[in-house]
């Protein structure tokens, strides 16, 4: 539920990027910087959250978390202008990385050491599932009541699971508590930021293409608003596909997985620019780029492998790496808009990121196996 809250609010603005532009006087590249600011808000929280909170029960950790959310979502709903609501939303973004971060290490504590991929997938099911049916709602909702109606309802769900978690997790739920100091020690480590870089940079193609997806498709592709709700259906659908897709890679491939997803989102994006031109090949594409979010399970559970004592640092980091590619994808892709390359050439932008993310994996692979030739007191 949480995961739900949390994506139906990060995604929706892809959905009302126009009727947002239209309400606030600005264009829709400039509400992409509304998306980078929330963004930003992530990487920013994650880090300084998660050592805020290494030595507190994660059970208060995750109602506290969610309980900001909401009321950074009800900001979000009342803020008056542009510039008020790129503050909103970069206060919004705060807790993002630093809740997931917590959730994964709680739901992978709790399971068996062969299963911990698929927990963390399941996990991060909610984000997905807030793709498919919460984000195409709340862009319905945003289209017939206005764009301000969708941050209330996420305002909603979030204080439903503060009180969801607070009847169903049992306190001293998850591991144990860590030391700041510690975790910042084993943090600052190669395996830890070239798998974060692989994260920043890797994904944030996916973020290009969906972040102006809605006037790709009705200035590129010719579609009535009518047909937005059905293509971030189509997105959402895939990526509950990815995310359970990328929990089993890990279980079944390890590390690798990284490598397979990040090969799979290029070739994607590359054909991004030719299936935006009919209805009919779009939507199946959507519903490809959409399962770019396997490489989330994936990476979240190398972390756990290689963060050492950085447990929940490292955990929440992992969401403040994706949320730096949410804000490099929508730049990057505003750029090559705003420079007159068109709509589609977000695809474009996507590809480069992404094979950016697969040299980045390449080079942590030669770092690991490096690592492995050493011994262990070396290592140490």
């Amino acid at each position: 539920m949480g995961g739900f809250a949390i994506g139906t609010s990060e995604f929706v603005i892809m959905g009302l990027i126009t009727e947002m532009a239209r309400d606030l006087g600005v264009t829709e590249p400039q509400v992409g910087h509304v998306i980078s600011a929330y963004a930003l808000g992530v990487v920013v929280g994650a880090p300084l959250l998660a050592i805020w909170g290494a030595k507190r029960r994660r059970r208060s950790l995750l109602l506290g978390f969610m309980g900001f959310y909401a009321v950074g979502n009800l900001a979000c709903a009342l803020a008056p202008d542009y510039h008020s609501l790129m503050l909103a939303r970069f206060i919004d973004g705060l807790p993002h990385g630093a809740y997931f971060g917590v959730a994964a290490l709680v739901a992978a504590h709790i399971s068996p050491p062969e299963q911990r991929g698929t927990a963390v997938g399941r996990v991060m099911l909610g984000l997905s599932v807030a793709l498919l049916v919460g984000n195409p709602l709340a862009t319905w909702l945003g289209q017939v009541f206005g764009w301000r109606i969708a941050f209330v309802l996420v305002s909603l769900i979030a204080l439903a699971t503060v009180a969801m978690t607070a009847w169903r997790l049992p306190a001293g739920m998850g591991a144990p508590r860590t030391d700041a100091l510690r975790e910042l020690r084993d943090f600052n480590r190669a395996p830890i930021w070239l798998t974060l870089g692989i994260g920043a940079i890797g994904f944030s193609g996916m973020f290009a293409v969906f972040s102006y997806l809605t006037p790709a498709l009705l200035q590129v592709t010719g579609v009535g608003e009518g047909f937005i709700p059905f293509a971030l259906m189509a997105f959402g659908v895939g990526s509950i596909f990815g995310t359970l897709a990328g929990g089993w890679l890990f279980d079944r491939f390890g590390f690798r997985g990284a490598g397979i997803v990040l090969v799979w989102s290029m070739l994607l994006l590359l054909l991004f620019p030719l299936a935006a031109q009919s209805a009919w090949t779009v939507l199946p594409l959507v519903v490809a780029v959409g399962s770019m979010g396997a490489l989330g399970p994936v990476l979240q559970s190398h972390l756990m492998d290689v963060a050492r004592d950085a447990q929940t640092l490292a955990a929440a980091s992992h969401h403040a790496a994706f949320n730096a590619a949410n804000a490099l994808g929508p730049w990057l892709g505003g750029m090559a808009i705003t420079a007159g390359y068109g709509w589609t050439s977000t695809g474009y932008v996507g590809a480069a990121t992404a094979l950016g993310g697969l040299l980045i994996y390449a080079l942590a692979q030669r770092n690991l196996r490096g690592r492995d030739s050493l011994p262990d007191a070396a290592s140490g």
